[in-house]
């Protein structure tokens, strides 16, 4: 196996050991550009833009933690879990049965 990663792999190699941290990043971002979107638009109270911003930082939430779960569930079906279990368990060959 190459020693070398490629910037995609690393890049979800950080969002498996960090999955709290992309969903908080993912949601500030959020906010911040739907609040940034709405007061650009000058002809609506700013209750409404406030109401706009929460509603499209929940959306993006949502779908960062549905991302999530989709990566977890990838990685305990390829047990990439399990390895990473075994790993820092100091177990040799450990194998997953199914």
């Amino acid at each position: 196996m190459s020693e070398s990663k490629t910037k995609i792999e690393s890049i979800r190699e950080w969002v498996v050991e960090h999955k709290l941290r992309t969903v908080g990043a993912l949601w500030l971002t959020g906010i911040v550009g739907s609040v940034a979107y709405n007061w650009s638009k000058p002809n609506m109270k700013t209750s409404v833009k406030i109401i706009h911003a929460r509603l499209n930082a929940q959306a993006l939430t949502l779908a960062a933690i549905a991302g999530g779960a989709v990566v977890e569930y990838y990685e305990t079906k390829s047990g990439e879990k399990a390895n990473k279990y075994a790993k820092y368990m100091h177990v040799e060959n450990f194998q997953r049965k199914d």
